[in-house]
């Protein structure tokens, strides 16, 4: 096993790989730029590293990163999500330097990092993929005449693109023709590549998406799958696992096709194959080759500890599990509490959280990097904690999570956290019956009411009252 891990990331995911190590008894090496001098992962892990002023520069240089796991004596490296976790050149780099890259290969990283090599490849194993383009598209003309002949709605995509980032729906002709430059450009400044391909638009599907752990040995299985159908923008926004849709038919086929293509690209480690569903039909959509900010909810349902089975698969150890070993119990919910303000569009809401409160009781895990009194910098990606809730089954699951971010109390900045009390409330939600248009389908759960706690009225009467007393 590795004697000395180095975090490449920051916040919860590197607070949550800092705990997977100290159970496993390997040393944790944090990284960090200024605006995280005071973040939680820089004070949990065994060192941290300064890596300069930008917010970014140092989170992003894969040989920087590498050369100081060497000089502090890293035997690997953990890269969370985000940031370098699909980023081949990195694993290629900590492979030439004999560091373990927590992950898969290199070459599989940019196989299915690259959208229509990843077509081709699920096509060569018989996983079922939308009809579209054979490819990148060479220019406008050539994407009108694929879009005639799949007929519109299509879906024109970065084909390095990811985080919902590079993607637009277009219903005609004449949207083709305005979006088309719109996401060449995206896609450069985004990813550093132009190129992008076209697929049938799937109107109104089910985000269903397969956990999948594989090791050197060449076994592989899945860990049973979340809905993520509820999202904005595609950005998710709650996830579920298992998915309250599925019939056991259908879990056992989207679970079995995700297996499938772990093993048709040599995949190895941790993974999750994302489908669209609609009725009967399921289709690939890609795949990521990391962990995913969700995996908490698989842990929930399964008991498998995902991170810790990322470093042993990494460190050369069979699977602990086989497909029969693995069995689901009841349902969890992952709440993505964004500092965003839903009631104005959405808008970042970044600053000092003056109160930080966790909830508790059965069944309720937080995974997050603030405190109380920290700063959340405006540099960084909005969500600034994950809140997950367990249940034997939906209603109560659902009553759970409305109880856990009822307790739950984050001021100083706006959260996401009131218009997920709405949605639980909705019947449409709490049916089961739910697909990805259901965010923009509900834009009056927006209206909501919030109620803020006495002690903010407090303080800001005693401000308001010394700033008249010109104290």
């Amino acid at each position: 096993m590795f004697k000395k891990l180095l975090i490449a990331n920051r916040g919860e995911i590197a607070v949550r790989i800092v705990r997977a190590c100290a159970e496993m008894g390997i040393r944790s090496v944090a990284i960090y730029t200024e605006p995280d001098r005071y973040a939680l992962h820089v004070k949990r892990a065994d060192e941290a590293h300064f890596m300069g002023d930008d917010p970014l520069a140092g989170y992003l240089d894969p040989r920087r990163i590498v050369n100081l796991a060497a000089e502090t004596g890293c035997d690997a490296i953990h890269p969370g999500y985000g940031f370098l976790s699909e980023n081949a050149e990195f694993a290629r780099i900590c492979t030439e330097r004999g560091i373990a890259f927590i992950g898969p290969d290199a070459d599989v990283i940019a196989r299915m990092g690259d959208k229509t090599a990843a077509r081709d490849s699920m096509i060569k194993a018989g996983v079922p993929v939308t009809p579209g383009s054979e490819g990148n598209l060479a220019d406008l003309d050539e994407a009108l005449e694929v879009a005639g002949k799949i007929d519109y709605p299509v879906m024109l995509k970065a084909t390095s693109g990811g985080g919902g980032r590079g993607i637009r729906r277009c219903d005609s002709a004449d949207e083709l023709r305005a979006q088309y430059p719109r996401v060449i450009s995206e896609a450069t400044k985004a990813f550093g590549s132009a190129e992008v391909f076209l697929e049938k638009c799937i109107v109104d599907p089910k985000h269903i998406e397969v956990q999948i752990l594989a090791d050197s040995q060449g076994s592989a299985i899945h860990l049973f799958e979340r809905d993520c159908s509820i999202q904005r923008r595609n950005q998710k926004l709650i996830e579920i696992a298992p998915s309250p849709q599925l019939t056991p038919e259908q879990r056992a086929y989207v679970g079995d096709l995700a297996v499938k293509a772990a093993k048709a690209v040599g995949y190895e480690n941790a993974g999750t194959v994302e489908f669209l569903v609609t009725d009967n039909e399921v289709y690939f959509m890609e795949m990521n080759t990391r962990v995913q900010v969700e995996h908490t909810i698989t842990e929930q349902i399964t008991g498998v500890d995902i991170v810790r089975e990322q470093i042993r698969i990494a460190a050369g150890l069979p699977l602990q599990y086989r497909q029969q070993d693995i069995q689901h119990r009841g349902f969890a919910l992952q709440f993505r509490i964004n500092a965003e303000d839903p009631k104005n569009n959405f808008l970042p809401s970044f600053g000092k959280v003056t109160r930080y409160y966790a909830p508790g009781g059965p069944g309720v895990r937080t995974d997050t990097a603030i405190y109380t009194g920290y700063t959340i910098p405006p540099y960084f990606d909005s969500m600034c904690l994950k809140l997950i809730v367990w249940a034997l089954n939906w209603d109560d699951v659902l009553d759970r999570g409305a109880r856990a971010l009822a307790d739950m109390r984050v001021q100083g900045i706006r959260t996401t956290a009131p218009y997920y009390q709405e949605i639980l409330k909705n019947p449409d939600f709490r049916s089961g019956v739910f697909n990805t248009s259901f965010v923009p389908n509900h834009p009056e759960l927006l209206q909501y009411s919030e109620k803020r706690d006495p002690s903010e009225i407090a303080l800001a009467i005693a401000a308001a009252i010394a700033a008249h007393a010109g104290l």
